[in-house]
């Protein structure tokens, strides 16, 4: 029995989403848990998986439109299903004529003028020389398509090298790095100037002269533009530094690394030593609520994660009671699902602080922008030598410098130093983070 398919709220706050591409191709049958449709939302871009085999019949709007939640977006069939008179099957379904190209928004790529020739003929129900036969899937991580999408590349004539055969971003990054390059422009006698306007003309984008280039926003980096922007404007930040002796933190994980399956980095560890002082200081573990403050009874973390689209900051849930092992696992698992395209929505919501590790670049030291409607952020440098007073002597050992952002609506200074001091003791006492 046919049935409409509706764009699902794939985040609890998203009225409307994008829809990135069709995994399935109309006419096609598909089976439970393969993935019908990309959907692109302010935080991520995910795939929607069929809740029960069955065969595309019809697709309503095309990829790169922007379209609210619970709108009919394709019509759905049983196995084997097929239908006679299209028009008819959805007037019973309450739905209008099949909509080849909605009046609605590309939000990932800048619209082109219409060339001037005549109304090209409706889409027929067969396909085109030279496209793919009906039915046929190209396998492909979101990440990749949206990047294909973006470089002008049609994503079916990449090789994927991903499992399965599957497009991922190298190959995207490989196709791009193989064009040739613009041929340079040849020397010839510039044009006649035409008589000045007698008219002012409308104002128009420069010409493109080769000198830059203008990348599109994509919906994610329009929500970061805009969620750090109002951040900074509504969220009162204060802001704490600290210096951390890290010298037996870095021998611990020497010492774990030796005999443990999972390979532990020192971010794993301070994230380790977050959730210590987020137990040992509770008042911590809070956001701000137009009618109160929500404090957790979980510690959930959020890692900052960069990614060729933008940051993304999945949330480690209930790392109060992980091992550091544990946390290396689940850190290593986001970061390749970030790369990939493969986060849920679900995977980026909740948490009441964010850790921003930039030492791996040797910076010595930052201040972040808080993470709404999180309390808190840490932006963590590169451990370095320093000469340090220990018992009266200068002697050199390795320090990490850190900086806390706070929300002072939630949380107050001193909260917040006395979390930071608790911090600071787990780091430079790190057997604590593994008892």
């Amino acid at each position: 029995m046919a049935e409409l398919f509706r764009m699902p709220a794939v985040a609890a706050d998203a009225a409307t989403a994008v829809l990135s591409a069709w995994q399935v191709a109309e006419g096609a049958s598909f089976t439970k848990d393969d993935a019908l449709v990309s959907i692109e939302t302010d935080k991520a871009e995910v795939d929607v998986a069929a809740e029960q085999d069955g065969v595309l019949l019809k697709t309503l709007y095309e990829a790169g439109v922007e379209i609210e939640v619970g709108d009919p977006i394709a019509v759905l069939g049983a196995v084997g299903e097929q239908v006679g008179d299209l028009d008819t099957l959805l007037a019973e379904l309450g739905v209008g004529a099949p909509v080849a190209a909605p009046k609605a928004v590309r939000r990932d790529v800048p619209e082109e003028p219409a060339a001037a020739s005549p109304a090209a003929p409706a889409p027929s129900a067969s396909p085109s020389a030279g496209e793919p036969e009906r039915g046929e899937r190209v396998f492909s991580s979101p990440l990749a398509r949206r990047l294909a999408r973006v470089a002008g590349l049609d994503i079916e004539s990449l090789t994927g090298t991903g499992p399965g055969g599957r497009i991922v971003r190298r190959d995207v990054d490989a196709a791009v790095a193989a064009r040739p390059a613009p041929a340079p422009e040849s020397a010839v006698a510039p044009a006649p100037v035409p008589p000045a306007p007698t008219t002012v003309p409308q104002a128009v984008a420069p010409a493109d002269t080769g000198d830059h280039e203008d990348i599109p926003h994509s919906r994610m980096r329009r929500a970061i533009a805009r969620r750090l922007t109002e951040s900074k404007q509504h969220t009162p930040h204060f802001y704490l530094r600290a210096t951390c002796a890290v010298d037996e933190l870095l021998a611990l994980r020497q010492r774990i690394n030796a005999v443990s399956p999972v390979k532990v980095s020192v971010n794993d560890l301070l994230i380790k030593a977050v959730a210590t002082a987020h137990t040992q200081v509770p008042e911590m573990n809070a956001v701000w609520q137009p009618d109160a403050v929500r404090r957790f009874r979980t510690v959930d973390v959020s890692v900052a994660i960069a990614t060729g689209t933008g940051l993304v900051t999945p949330v480690l849930r209930g790392i109060e009671n992980l091992s550091v092992s544990a946390i290396a696992t689940r850190t290593r698992a986001y970061a390749e699902q970030a790369r990939s395209g493969g986060l849920r929505p679900a995977d980026l919501e909740g948490g009441s602080i964010t850790v921003s590790n930039l030492g791996m670049y040797g910076v010595e030291e930052f201040a972040a922008i808080i993470n709404p409607p999180q309390a808190a952020i840490l932006a963590i440098g590169a451990a370095r030598d320093e000469a340090v007073v220990r018992d009266g002597a200068v002697i050199a050992a390795k320090v990490l410098g850190v900086v806390l952002s706070v929300d002072h609506r939630p949380v107050d200074g001193a909260v917040a130093a006395r979390w930071l001091a608790a911090f600071t003791e787990a780091v430079e006492n790190p057997v604590r983070l593994v008892v």
